[in-house]
């Protein structure tokens, strides 16, 4: 997940000279990018103009930015229209014709907010590739759907208030608000490949490569289904199969991400002698934060440095436990954050809760992940009691169901839930320790596939393109497209962080 909401600005057109010059001189291949009359970059039919992408701070990357119109319903183009913001950072090198494709996660994530992080990833691609960007319908600058939460609601500021009345309630709000220009039905996987493809014919690429990020997955599966003659090559990072019903075991993923996360903690002494066994502390805390009666809190906002007071509930642990898993880096912490709430000192867990809770907001287009959600997963959703004594219980499938009572549903495609199969070359890699996506998707996936190769990178967690020697591994399957040759024994170096043992860290 995004820490913090990159922006787009748009930079002096001076910086449209190095962008030609990575195109070759202005020149490009046949068909590829070059200057117009009036000095902008044009790539096939797009027309584009010099941007920066940031993700907050230093972190900034050149490309240029453009909009397409597109109809909001492909079924009819001559409808109402949205525009799609598209950015390209352009090869270092003379390109070759076959563009990739980043595609975020999410669902709800923008792919030009979310590249900047993985820009690094991208590096030893970018010799002889540009990288196209697409916000899907609903995110990002393309039509986004955000449902606005102000910090007085009771959701942002009560966990516990998150219950499937109140959440069906908050997404009537965020429908009425909507679809006063919005049709949401038209906003999931199926309208978003078409979008792809579309931007695609306008770049004038007769085949793409695809990396697929979490639930791009998915989209990238899907438009290879639907558009497999213009699929050169699928990296697939973090793996979600065609056949799962996203969401549905996300309480049991959690719940054995954590106890792999626990054991590492009971093997090293340092950390259970100083902060005891953390599944022990988290059933401490948590009969402790469920029983109530715990005084406020006061301690500082980690963004503003004010002083806020607030009663500790599970909702603020719940959550922290869910997202920290997802990298090991962070996992690592939990058995201090337990060792401390057992101790009555709730003043981090508090902090860490409420920047998270801020950040995942502004990330995350609510409104699109409950358009794709309600037409492609939520009607498959089932209560389980085996979940109802894991950490998110059955939460997450109660109040999304609630939500898609009142949510406008779209189509899939009849085949939606069929496995990618055939011969395209398919490189899919997992973390050892992902609580979202774990490695034996991956695993299913390529066991449909003819040409494809799962690669599982110990010690990390979800969304692992950019670990150690990925990136180098990333660059060659592009260039070969031949997954099974690859030499990965860069990738036996890689290992978790060890657990925490105290305020200061690991010990040694």
């Amino acid at each position: 997940m995004t820490p913090r909401v990159p922006r787009v600005r748009y930079i002096p057109l001076l910086a449209l000279a190095a962008a030609l010059a990575a195109c070759g001189g202005g020149t490009g291949q046949p068909g590829g990018p070059r200057a117009d009359a009036q000095g902008n970059l044009r790539y096939g039919e797009i027309t584009f103009q010099p941007c920066a992408l940031s993700a907050g701070g230093n972190l900034s990357v050149e490309a240029q930015c453009a909009t397409l119109s597109v109809p909001e319903d492909h079924a009819a183009p001559e409808g109402r229209q949205i525009e799609l913001a598209v950015a390209l950072v352009p090869a270092n090198g003379m390109a070759e014709p076959d563009p990739v494709y980043m595609i975020a996660g999410g669902p709800g994530q923008s792919a030009l907010e979310s590249y900047p992080m993985l820009h690094a990833a991208f590096g030893d691609v970018r010799r002889n590739r540009h990288v196209v960007l697409v916000d899907a319908r609903g995110t990002g600058q393309s039509h986004p759907l955000h449902c606005k939460l102000d910090e007085d609601d009771e959701l942002f500021s009560d966990p516990d208030a998150e219950t499937p009345a109140t959440m069906r309630r908050f997404a009537e709000r965020c429908r009425g608000v909507l679809e006063k220009d919005t049709d949401l039905r038209f906003y999931t996987t199926g309208d978003h490949i078409r979008d792809l493809d579309l931007v695609r014919g306008k770049l004038g690429a007769e085949r793409i490569n695809l990396v697929g990020v979490s639930y791009g997955t998915r989209v990238a599966q899907q438009y290879a289904a639907t558009f497999p003659q213009h699929t050169r090559a699928i990296v697939l990072d973090s793996v979600a199969p065609n056949t799962l019903v996203l969401g549905q075991d996300h309480a049991r993923n959690l719940e054995t991400a954590l106890d792999i996360q626990f054991e590492r903690c009971r093997e090293d002494d340092a950390c259970t002698a100083n902060l005891g066994d953390p599944r022990q502390q988290l059933t401490l805390v948590r009969e402790r934060l469920q029983a109530g009666g715990i005084a406020p809190v006061r301690y500082r906002d980690p963004v503003s440095g004010e002083w806020r007071e607030e009663v500790p509930r599970f909702g603020h642990l719940s959550g922290l436990l869910r997202m920290y898993a997802y990298q090991p880096s962070m996992a690592s912490t939990l058995p201090l954050v337990l060792h401390e709430a057992a101790q009555g000192r709730y003043e981090s867990l508090l902090a860490q809760s409420r920047m998270l809770s801020r950040n995942l907001g502004d990330s995350i287009a609510l409104g699109m992940g409950l358009s794709v959600g309600c037409a492609e997963d939520v009607f498959e959703f089932r209560h389980d009691p085996a979940d109802d004594d894991t950490v998110m219980g059955n939460a997450l499938v109660d109040m999304m169901t609630a939500q898609c009572e009142v949510w406008p549903k779209g189509k899939r495609a009849d085949d939606f839930r069929a496995p990618l199969s055939g011969d395209v070359p398919v490189l899919a890699i997992s973390g050892e320790f992902d609580p979202v996506t774990p490695p034996r998707y991956g695993d299913e996936v390529v066991e449909h596939l003819s040409n494809a190769r799962h690669l599982v990178l110990p010690g990390q967690g979800h969304s692992v393109l950019g670990a150690g020697c990925m990136p180098k591994l990333f660059a060659q399957f592009i260039e070969s497209t031949d997954a099974k040759a690859l030499d990965t024994t860069c990738l036996e170096r890689l290992s978790a962080q060890p657990p925490f043992a105290g305020n200061y860290g690991w010990e040694p």
